[in-house]
């Protein structure tokens, strides 16, 4: 099919897309502003596509294999904030690069997760049952989380709540609701399921439309930022290479076979990066790192993804696993 094969050239397309974006920024930077204005309606559209994807209206799926989800829920929202509260002591002192990293480090992917998971072996019915559990978790969690891990004061100032809730409403919200209000209609009748197919192939032309206006708008934040963005990179690499781990203790912890194994890494191995980066945008001045370490960070990802396609199957999950001592058979 077309689209699996746009899935599975996204990186270039996305490289191409901001390479493309600095190119224009730099040479019409009196059209900022309207990259910028252009940004938000192409955001708005690629999470309601994105969210179109994720069964919102069946949440109570997600606990269908409860092993699956109780490693989920204790490897997203337990183990990998702990890890990014040791990488954040790595990161320097800048409160927008560590605001940035933490942003999207801490929420875990709801749609290219099932598309990796899906090229890389996995359970991609797994993926899709958790993925509403996911969404909603991060949602209500996310402030707790840089609470407890960004203590400082200027913190505060950057979320003030009249700044940040209208971006939450519009880019967030309705979307939400949208896609609620979508996926009713589409499962009112079988014929309809065709248009949650046709949406399906929208979020990476959607998403590299949106890091092209990104890279297009903010070209010279990024002129500006230069190599302080290069120190988050340690931080990203470690998260990729940790992830998989913890994804394997804990295959072996709850007995999970090969496919489920590789469903959790890749849900451990993968964030929202688009998620998030509407807060990042809604950020006052001097705050435009943030966004740009999020898109930073989607790249960084699906380099290792590429990573995990070609391991996973060969070293951390391979189809001839043995059962974990103490266990009965493992699921497949």
């Amino acid at each position: 099919m077309a689209s699996d094969r746009i899935e599975r050239h996204q990186v270039w397309i996305y490289l191409a897309a901001i390479l493309a974006g600095l190119g224009t920024g730099h040479g019409l930077a009196a059209a900022a502003a309207v990259f910028e204005a252009l940004l938000w309606p192409a955001i708005a559209l690629l999470l309601f596509a994105t969210f179109v994807q994720v069964p919102l209206l069946h949440l109570r799926e997600a606990f269908a294999d409860r092993r699956f989800a109780l490693a989920n829920l204790l490897g997203n929202f337990l183990l990998l904030p702990l890890l990014v509260w040791g990488l954040l002591g790595l990161l320097p002192p800048e409160p927008a690069l560590r605001l940035g990293v933490a942003l999207v480090l801490l929420v875990p992917c709801t749609d290219w997760f099932i598309t990796f998971t899906r090229l890389g072996g996995g359970d991609a019915a797994r993926a899709i049952a958790i993925s509403p559990l996911n969404l909603v978790l991060q949602l209500l969690l996310l402030p707790l989380y840089l609470w407890w891990l960004l203590p400082e004061a200027g913190l505060a100032a950057a979320f003030e709540p009249l700044r940040l809730l209208p971006a939450a409403a519009a880019l967030l919200g309705l979307p939400l609701l949208a896609a609620l209000l979508a996926e009713r209609w589409i499962e009112a009748r079988p014929e309809r399921a065709s248009l949650r197919v046709l949406l399906a192939a929208w979020p990476v032309p959607l998403l590299a439309l949106v890091v092209f206006l990104i890279a297009a708008a903010q070209a010279d934040a990024v002129h500006g930022a230069g190599t302080a963005l290069l120190a988050v990179l340690p931080a990203f690499l470690g998260f990729l290479l940790a992830a998989p781990l913890l994804a394997w203790g804990l295959a072996r912890l709850f007995g999970l076979g090969p496919a489920a194994g590789r469903t959790l890494a890749y849900g451990l191995g993968t964030r929202n990066s688009f998620v998030v980066l509407p807060f990042a945008l809604a950020l006052p001045a001097g705050w435009e790192a943030a966004a740009l370490v999020i898109v930073l960070q989607s790249l960084v990802e699906l380099l290792g993804m590429l990573l995990y396609l070609w391991g996973l199957p060969r070293w951390g999950f391979p189809a001839t696993q043995a059962t974990p001592p103490g266990r009965g058979r493992p699921r497949p």
